[in-house]
């Protein structure tokens, strides 16, 4: 224990700053440091990259970065909306703005960047933002809501930054304009292939993007709004503008103290993130590195690393920094990493284009093609995970199948990935963190999870898990759960052979004990698919779960969302008053889908049959948004009003959605049809893709979104309605037959033997001889559909079971409560007593027949 406790002072408080207090204090076991915190902002320290997350929800609090105001932590003290001014080197003092004098033992130098507005002429024109804290935001709120919807805004710069703020502006109901200098947006992420890609992309999104052509001029225009010209002479009127052209180091404080900076600015510290004093240290944007300045977060994350083992007598150096970039810009990935322009000498660039789907892909390999230096992904960054361990090793095989297309024939698979790839983005484990359990013994999925909290989260990287254990020699067990040593697949052969139609009957028949969570629910959807019974009806209730019992989607407070079905998007006005109705008259909140529907959230579960009985009295239906089943048929206008269009699209969708409603699946399905090459439905991202030609209609299966997207694959070419719809009959029935328990269409496909040639040679050829099969349970399906709403309401005894409570039906759910700013209603969870659990359908009906209100 050191007999003198020391003080260093930090000046900022951003994320990097933070985390450094955060490393010092979790390793200052023997509180050798006090650390007295000076921030210019009054919130503290909050998730700077994530600011575009503030817009809509408008809620400070949300992007608070955990532990930022120290609470119980006696040896910390912020000093929030202030800033150190001047510092005295010779007395190690530093001044702030608001009069205090503060004495360091060592400072750290955590001020970060400010935005760079280029002096062109009416920069500084009240209508003007800059887009880099939560005040700023505040202030284009404010002038985007006088300015009304359809307001256009200017955004002074195309990259990282510039991007994140037109979309900010396009949430705020603007039309935003993307000015950049550069010949392409993002010009230090990607080329010019990847430039042009992104920018249909994001011009597809609402965006009007001008590149190749800075910013001359600012005035004040028509109305009270703005004149921007462009350097090429043109003009545009807007309401605001934004500039996001960069940032710069914000090292004043450093200079005014006589500290060295970098050729470039920033202040200039060496490995250890010392400057020139001994006693000052910079992290962050703000410290050039040997001369650098690095604009990202986790390279100021090491710098703060470093500085906090330092001040506790270590000897960190800064490891050099991972430039490599990966997110989602207005919902279209975008990703580089390495050498991603090739300016390695005699390196070579092997380049994948799809203009159509928006896909672009490269990578950079040395000149004899062995080894991965680098690469870009825009449009489809699923590869990114593979491909950036791999950087600087040598490649297995074609490097050309690093971003072979599904279905080309190409592709690298999990056992040429390196340890250090990770696995499971959610909780980052490595493939050779998994690798390494399953050798110690974890011989399942369930050990693997025990072992490394691998796919316990969204459980998108269980398939991969799975996998590796098939790699590593393991022979899993194909049985559903301890309950039945059958597959799915094999019991749904078993039911469809049998005619049982319980799930008593079935484990008496086929398995042991009482089932559970687990064979209930799969059981339940097996019998749903091999007839037309009702889900609540009889036994079929106790099985379903939480969604299902009650034909709605749960949500976070225990109230549910309801989604009526418009089938192609299609909805009459009278139904559309309807809806608003009922959103006014039960105090629901509204929001569009991305599937061409309107979901109506925050109706208690004794709301629902009334809310139903009106919906199906308007001539609506179920959208069964909440079942493992058909959610919707998203389309485009087609040939009917675009002048793009070849076929009828929206009566294509129509048409299917009515067939295939109801149709109880393994997992969820959707389908897309676009009227033409254009794909504004974005079939290729769905179960089902129909995309309209000259000659007929192309058919794409297996696509999903979710963590790892997958892109359709075409099965057939330039089809018929009539063979079309044969085909579709036939490719769901099967996927319904063999897939596994909870299996999406896309890695059913990729588990499957032969891949998309034997699914091909069954569905187009019947090679099977199980097409009329397929095809006649389909058309029993459909003879048989009725929805389900409709039969509940039609039912007193399923109508019984939609109250919070039993045996007091009156009582309403204290749980449920709500906020809201505006029009924008939000859930409010409650620290409440304990309530009826609602965690699974046989829980919930045990419950409700306890019934215990508070």
């Amino acid at each position: 224990m050191t007999s003198e406790v020391k003080t260093v002072v930090v000046a900022g408080h951003g994320m990097v700053g933070h985390r450094f207090v955060q490393a010092l204090r979790d390793r200052d076991t023997d509180n050798q440091w006090r650390v007295e915190i000076v921030s210019e902002e009054a919130d503290p320290a909050y998730d700077r990259v994530g600011l575009s997350s503030y817009v809509g929800a408008w809620t400070r609090d949300s992007l608070a970065l955990a532990g930022n105001t120290y609470d119980g932590d006696a040896s910390v003290v912020t000093h929030l909306g202030d800033t150190v001014t001047a510092i005295d080197r010779s007395g190690r003092r530093v001044t702030t703005s608001g009069g205090q004098q503060i004495d360091y033992d060592a400072l750290v130098l955590a001020t970060g960047s400010y935005p760079f507005v280029p002096p062109v002429p009416g920069h500084d024109h009240e209508k003007c933002f800059v887009y880099r804290t939560l005040d700023d935001l505040d202030g284009i709120r404010s002038a985007a809501e006088a300015a009304g919807p359809g307001a256009h805004g200017v955004v002074v710069g195309g990259g990282l930054l510039g991007l994140e703020a037109a979309n900010a502006l396009k949430l705020m109901g603007m039309v935003p304009h993307v000015v950049e200098f550069a010949p392409r947006l993002m010009p230090m992420q990607v080329d010019d292939g990847g430039g042009a890609v992104l920018k249909k992309l994001v011009t597809e999104l609402g965006l009007i993007v001008h590149t190749g052509v800075g910013t001359a001029g600012i005035a004040d225009g028509d109305d009270g709004g703005l004149r921007i010209t462009l350097s090429d002479d043109s003009q545009i009127d807007a309401s605001l503008v934004v500039f996001s052209a960069g940032v710069r180091p914000r090292d004043q404080l450093a200079r005014d103290a006589g500290l060295a900076v970098g050729e470039r600015g920033g202040v200039l510290v060496d490995s250890g993130c010392v400057t020139d004093d001994e006693a000052i240290y910079a992290i962050g944007e703000v410290a050039a590195v040997e001369g650098r300045c690095y604009g990202l977060v986790a390279p100021g994350y090491s710098t703060a690393e470093v500085v906090a083992d330092r001040l506790l007598g270590g000897a960190g150096t800064f490891p050099g920094a991972d430039m490599s970039t990966k997110l989602k810009l207005l919902g279209v990935d975008v990703a580089s990493f390495g050498d991603a322009m090739g300016a390695t000498e005699n390196s070579l660039e092997i380049v994948y284009h799809d203009p159509v789907a928006g896909k672009y892909a490269k990578v950079v390999v040395s000149d004899d093609a062995t080894t991965l230096l680098g690469g870009i992904l825009v449009g489809d960054a699923s590869a990114y995970a593979m491909l950036k361990p791999m950087v600087g090793r040598e490649i297995p095989g074609d490097p050309a199948a690093l971003i072979a297309p599904e279905g080309g024939g190409g592709g690298v698979g999990l056992d040429a990935l390196p340890d250090d790839a990770e696995i499971c983005s959610c909780n980052g484990v490595s493939k050779g963190t998994i690798c390494s359990a399953i050798a110690d013994g974890a011989c399942d999925i369930a050990a693997v999870k025990g072992c490394t909290s691998a796919g316990t989260t969204c459980g998108g990287c269980v398939p991969s898990i799975k996998a590796l254990l098939e790699s590593s020699g393991v022979e899993l067990s194909k049985s559903l759960c301890e309950h039945f040593a059958q597959s799915r697949a094999e019991l749904f052969e078993v039911v469809a052979v049998t005619g049982i139609r319980t799930f008593s009957e079935l484990i008496d028949r086929y398995g042991t004990g009482q089932g559970c969570e687990i064979c209930k629910p799969t059981v339940a959807s097996i019998l749903a698919s091999t007839s037309s019974d009702h889900i609540l009806s009889g036994e079929q209730a106790a099985l379903q779960d939480t969604n299902d019992h009650f034909l709605a989607n749960m949500q976070k407070n225990g109230s549910y969302s309801v989604v009526p079905r418009m089938p192609g998007g299609e909805v009459t006005p009278e139904q559309l008053i309807v809806i608003g109705e009922i959103a006014r008259d039960f105090g629901l909140y509204t929001k569009i889908t991305g599937g061409q529907r309107i979901d109506l959230f925050g109706a208690r579960v004794d709301q629902l049959p009334e809310i139903w009985r009106r919906l199906v009295d308007a001539g609506m239906e179920s959208g069964h948004a909440y079942g493992k089943s058909l959610r919707t048929v998203k389309s485009c206008v087609g040939s009917t009003w675009c002048r793009y269009g070849v076929q009828d699209s929206v009566g294509m969708a129509v048409f299917l959605e009515k067939r295939y409603r109801g149709l109880r699946s393994p997992h969820k399905l959707k389908f897309g049809v676009s009227g033409c090459a254009r794909e504004c439905a974005e079939a290729r991202g769905k179960d089902v893709g129909v995309i309209a030609t000259e000659h007929g209609w192309n058919l794409y299966v297996a696509g999903n979104g979710g963590q790892s997207p997958k892109h359709a694959q075409l099965l057939a070419g330039g089809v018929d309605d009539d063979t079309l719809v044969a085909y579709i009959d036939r490719y769901l029935m099967f996927y319904v037959r063999t897939a596994d328990r909870l299996q999406r269409t896309a890695p059913w496909l990729e588990s499957l033997e032969g891949g998309l040639e034997h699914l091909r040679s069954v569905v187009c050829d019947d090679s099977l001889g199980l097409a009329a099969e397929l095809e006649a349970a389909m058309d029993q399906h459909v003879a048989g559909y009725t929805d389900e709403w409709a039969a509940v309401l039609a039912d007193e005894d399923k109508l019984k079971r939609f109250v919070s409570f039993v045996n007091a039906p009156d009582v309403v759910d204290p749980t449920i409560k709500f906020d809201g700013d505006g029009d924008r209603k939000v859930p409010v969870l409650l620290d409440m007593p304990a309530m009826p659990d609602r965690a699974g359908g046989d829980q919930i009906a045990s419950d409700q027949r306890e019934g215990v209100p508070t």
